[in-house]
């Protein structure tokens, strides 16, 4: 699964042709969690409050890039890096 985006710890992953809704997964400190790309609502799995808020912040900041690179992801086709919380 392609890591599109990489900061304070926490990897954000996302799987082509995966199943819906639209969502992205993370990975920090042994935590796995799915954040719905519409609203960063958490879907499924645990992080830590504050890596959770991080997450989410930067979802909001980020939806088109992730929604982009669903629709990548849809069609097989490569999904592109995303600047991370430490690199805005």
């Amino acid at each position: 699964m392609p890591v599109i985006s990489y900061f304070f710890g926490i990897y954000i992953r996302m799987y082509h042709d995966d199943h819906n809704p639209p969502h992205f997964h993370v990975e920090y400190q042994g935590h796995e969690a799915l954040i719905a790309i519409e609203d960063g609502k958490l879907l499924e799995g645990h992080l830590p409050g504050k890596a959770l808020k991080l997450v989410q912040d930067w979802a909001e900041h980020h939806r088109g890039e992730l929604q982009e690179d669903w629709q990548l992801a849809v069609e097989l086709k490569p999904l592109q890096r995303i600047a991370g919380a430490d690199n805005d």
